[in-house]
This record gives C-alpha cells, structure tokens and sequence, in this order.
C-alpha cells in the first residue's frame, strides 16, 4: 500500500539499491512495468494503481518475471507525490491511458490536471521526462494546453508509432487493443528544463 512507502523518503531502503527512479501513475495489468523494468535493469520503477485488484495483479507479474528493480503499491498517486516523493527525485515519469472521466462534471478526477502536473513538474529532475499516451483527443489537447499554461517542462515532443514485432509488442494493454482495432493513441514527452539553461 503506499501507505508503507517510506516517509522520509528513502529509495535504498525500498529498493535495496541506489539507481534512477521512474513512477509509472495507473499501471493497469502492469505490462509497461514488467517489460521496462526488464529493458532497463539499470532503474527502479514504481507503479501506482489505485484498483486493489490490479495492484495486486502488476505486483504477481513483477514476481513471477523475477522483476527485483520494480515495486507496486495501491494507492492515489497525486497524494503521494504530494506526501511521499521529494523534489528532483524522478528521472521519468509515465502515465498511460489515464481514465478520460468523460463527462465534463467529472473532469475535475482526471488525474492530469493543474495541481498534479505540478507537482509531477516538481518532482523531476532536471532532464526528466513525462511520458502521456491516450487513445482520446480531447484528453489529450486539453492536457497538452494545460501543461503549456500551469507547468515549464519542454514539449510537446512527437513520438512516432512504430511497427509491433508481436501480438505482445505494446506499452500497455490499452496501447494493444486500442491500435489492433486500428484506432490511434496520440503520444507525446515533456522534458524538465535543466538547471543550467
């Protein structure tokens, strides 16, 4: 649970090691997870899902990979990193397919909005990366307009589709279904200003 994160921070003490972190927000079925932590053995990784089912679920596919490097917890992800992480801790941060809360009452639950943005903003360290993927359009250029208003990192930066080597060769299940079904998934990066420029 990410109540059982440690407070003070202390990345060694979770991970048993000192390397780059990166928090993935709604990690689903824990695909991008397992494979990440898989292809970059040299980071951490920490999901957060806020379904206790699929926390549970991500967290069996990181042990039955044997994916030591990578941690699940149940959990609201703006709430921890408001409480939990410091300042300048994340080296990227990777958010996939985030519910769109589709009427425009319930838009205030999406969890791209002014307040975590910032806080993602904080968050990482210079050079850091924010990785948003959505197979919805209004989510995603109206996520685009409020990073440009309430944040400084860099972007947008396209990121090109490429070719899937295997029925399994996606970030997330989503990515999966959504593009087998020949719909498109709008992608972009924001990188965080280096403190010398």
């Amino acid at each position: 649970m990410a109540a059982d994160l440690p407070v003070p921070w202390d990345g060694e003490k979770l991970f048993g090691r000192s390397a780059p972190l990166e928090l993935e927000i709604g990690s689903g079925k824990g695909m991008f997870m397992s494979k990440a932590a898989g292809q970059f053995p040299q980071h951490n990784f920490l999901g957060i899902e806020i379904g206790i089912k699929y926390a549970r679920y991500s967290a069996a596919r990181l042990i039955r990979q044997n994916r030591t490097n990578a941690l699940m917890v149940c959990g609201d992800a703006a709430q921890v990193l408001r409480d939990t992480i410091p300042s300048g801790t994340l080296a990227a941060v990777h958010v996939y397919f985030p519910d769109p809360w589709w009427k425009r009452a319930h838009r205030k639950r999406r969890i791209l909005r002014a307040e975590v943005l910032q806080l993602i903003e904080c968050r990482l360290m210079p050079d850091g990366q924010l990785h948003f993927w959505t197979d919805v359009e209004e989510y995603f250029t109206s996520t685009l307009k409020l990073l440009a208003k309430t944040t400084a990192l860099q972007g947008p930066f396209e990121l090109p589709e490429r070719e899937a080597e295997d029925e399994m060769d996606y970030r997330t299940h989503f990515e999966r279904r959504t593009r087998l079904h020949g719909e498109k998934v709008y992608r972009t990066l924001f990188v965080k200003r280096s403190n010398e420029e």
